[in-house]
């Protein structure tokens, strides 16, 4: 495994890992890959929607991108196509993700693959992998990672080489600069001054941390076959009908990340039932059980996801509140293990009488989230809104949280 400078890679929220699939390796993978690219474009042009062309979106998207670990392509892991998935327990992949989390085995959160379109799309717009609408302002990312370190990190590996990626180094925990919204707002599609351009290898990565700036800047129709998910503690990965595929140790992986993923969701609803019970004590063991390596920052911002998986529960009890927009009803539909949104299977462990407790419970800090009218800050996954992208409530903490339980 490749000796890595984790102190560089906080400091500037990347990191370019050689040989991430080693070299004799990267045939079969790339054989394996296209044996699941043609599954899923057949799955594509047999649900193409009335106007699409004949290939549906393999033929639309910028970005076709393959999901490994969700019908219809977790069914096509078997002997021939393992390799997609073991790639992901390589040394420099698995070993490297561990260190740079922190944590003795860190679990695949969810496998893909991004491939070049069909015809030029250009480039597309300088982001960063966060949307406050349904997770968290900026800030209290920064001050958990500065805390203790991230909880996620994200790997774009290609099978060709690949200089598609730019990134900001040093972003993923600052706010943008006054230079940065500037050209933002100009043409979030351009260069910006500060851009490192990563040049990938065949079979190299580069791994990075969630709020980190990048862009991708050219989709063209050039072969690209780009492997791409992350690493924290858990996993979103529950159907694991493939392992039985895979060599003995990655099956034995995917099983124990599955487990321990089942623990993350039995804490995240200790802690709900401890809010509901007004029970403060049992709260924060519940958090000290999440992420047992956080402090009071790290404790803020699960509490904070914690504030929309509690709307989220409500809504599916059908409740009624006019701030939700359509974009934040989808996402709180949706589930996104990192930010503790397990999905709407999760919220049914919870009554409807329940979620208008916890609603109750939640809502004065959701209000500090909010700004009094919809405004709009360059680099996100998200539109105008009333949440605040970038700050924290002010002076805040989890303690006061559970003060606000008596009112």
């Amino acid at each position: 495994m490749q000796a890595v400078d984790r102190d560089r890679f906080l400091e500037e929220g990347y990191l370019v890992v050689k040989e991430a699939i080693p070299r004799e390796k990267l045939q079969g993978v790339r054989r394996a890959y296209e044996t699941l690219v043609d599954r899923q474009r057949e799955h594509w042009k047999a649900m193409r929607k009335e106007g699409d062309p004949p290939g549906g979106e393999w033929e639309t998207s910028p970005q076709p991108r393959l999901m490994l670990n969700r019908p219809p392509l977790v069914n096509g892991i078997n002997d021939e196509t393992a390799p997609a998935a073991e790639v992901w327990l390589e040394p420099n992949v698995h070993g490297i993700s561990s260190q740079l989390l922190g944590v003795a085995d860190a679990a695949v959160t969810e496998m893909m693959m991004m491939c070049n379109p069909v015809r030029d799309h250009g480039p597309a717009k300088w982001h960063r992998d966060h949307h406050p609408i349904d997770t968290a302002p900026l800030q209290g990312y920064i001050d958990d990672i500065l805390e203790g370190g991230p909880r996620y990190v994200q790997w774009n590996i290609p099978l060709y080489d690949d200089s598609v990626l730019w990134v900001i180094p040093g972003s993923h925990v600052r706010y943008n600069t006054a230079e940065e919204n500037e050209y933002l707002l100009a043409d979030p599609c351009q260069p910006l001054p500060n851009g490192v351009r990563t040049h990938l290898e065949a079979g190299d990565g580069v791994v990075y941390i969630l709020p980190l700036l990048h862009w991708g800047s050219n989709y063209s129709p050039r072969l690209r076959r780009t492997v791409h998910g992350g690493f924290s503690t858990h996993t979103s990965i529950d159907n694991l009908s493939f392992v039985e595929h895979l060599s003995a140790d990655a099956a034995a992986a995917f099983g124990r990340w599955n487990d321990r993923t089942r623990e993350m969701k039995g804490h995240s609803e200790k802690a709900l039932r401890a809010v509901v019970e007004c029970d403060g004590e049992a709260y924060i063991g519940a958090l000290n059980g999440l992420h047992p390596d956080r402090g009071e920052k790290g404790r803020l911002l699960s509490t904070v996801f914690l504030c929309k998986a509690a709307l989220a529960i409500r809504l599916a009890g059908n409740a009624q509140y006019p701030d939700v927009s359509d974009e934040l009803s989808r996402r709180l539909r949706g589930a996104h293990p990192i930010t503790l949104s397990w999905g709407p299977d999760f919220a049914g462990r919870f009554s409807a009488s329940e979620g208008e407790i916890l609603w109750k419970r939640f809502e004065p800090l959701d209000g500090l989230l909010r700004s009094d009218a919809e405004h709009f800050v360059p680099g996100f996954q998200s539109g105008p809104m009333k949440y605040h992208f970038n700050e924290m409530p002010e002076n805040y903490t989890t303690a006061d949280f559970i003060a606000g339980w008596a009112s």
